[in-house]
């Protein structure tokens, strides 16, 4: 009798169970959907910080290569500006000293003619086609240093013969007032050095002065860039003469 008492209890609770009505069921069941709910939650707070900073990495990202690409067109535009006034220079040198040879050449021509024999008859001699070869000696002279030259060839050409027509006055060189020069890419004036980078003050008689930016130092001239990005050139030789002056502009 006891037994089927205990079998019939089971039953019972077996039935409750099945149909969802046991308390020992019901109480874990309730205990397990809230934790269900609560790590649902949580999962999607963690989704949404992970998309979150998966987005910010790809805007920094985004943003670093156009600053990156940026710094490399402004690094390329000055390199390629640089490389075209070096070609600028170089051009401008080589037609002042190519213009300097050929009137030699035509002085000496004249003279030659000047000499001829007036007896002798006139023969057609054949054109020939000259062509100078490039003066490298140039690019190591002041412009002064070949007006000096220059002269000396004209003196001494005028002595070579008695039929030599009177030459041109030789030209009256400015006394230096400054001194100015250049040395391994730095330049000397009135007792300072200055060098490529360096903020300078320009003065020029009859106007206000302007701050600069050196940006390159040849041999005979100095390349500087205003506040306004603009550049513009200025000579030793006008350093010399006092046309222009400079100095350190500290502020």
């Amino acid at each position: 009798r006891l037994y089927k008492e205990r079998l019939s209890q089971v039953d019972a609770k077996l039935q409750e169970v099945i149909a969802g009505k046991a308390p020992e069921y019901l109480e874990p069941l309730a205990a397990l959907q809230e934790n269900m709910q609560i790590r649902t939650k949580v999962a999607g707070i963690y989704r949404e910080l992970c998309l979150e900073s998966v987005k910010n990495k790809y805007e920094c990202e985004i943003q670093a290569s156009r600053q990156h690409c940026e710094s490399e067109k402004l690094l390329l535009y000055d390199t390629v500006q640089s490389e075209l006034e070096e070609k600028i220079r170089r051009l401008e040198e080589d037609r002042h000293s190519i213009d300097i040879t050929s009137e030699l050449w035509n002085d000496e021509l004249q003279s030659r003619k000047k000499r001829k024999d007036p007896f002798s008859p006139d023969k057609k001699k054949p054109v020939f086609s000259l062509t100078f070869p490039r003066p490298y000696i140039v690019y190591m002279l002041q412009d002064l240093d070949i007006l000096e030259d220059w002269t000396t060839i004209r003196k001494a050409m005028a002595t070579l013969g008695p039929h030599r027509v009177k030459p041109e006055p030789p030209v009256k060189l400015e006394k230096h007032l400054h001194s100015a020069r250049s040395e391994e890419g730095r330049l000397y004036y009135d007792g300072e050095w200055y060098g490529r980078g360096q903020t300078i003050c320009i003065d020029k008689k009859d106007e206000c002065p302007t701050s600069a930016i050196i940006t390159t130092i040849n041999h005979d001239e100095v390349w500087f860039k205003r506040p306004d990005g603009s550049k513009s050139k200025l000579y030793i030789s006008q350093l010399q003469k006092g046309k222009y002056s400079i100095k350190h502009n500290h502020n």
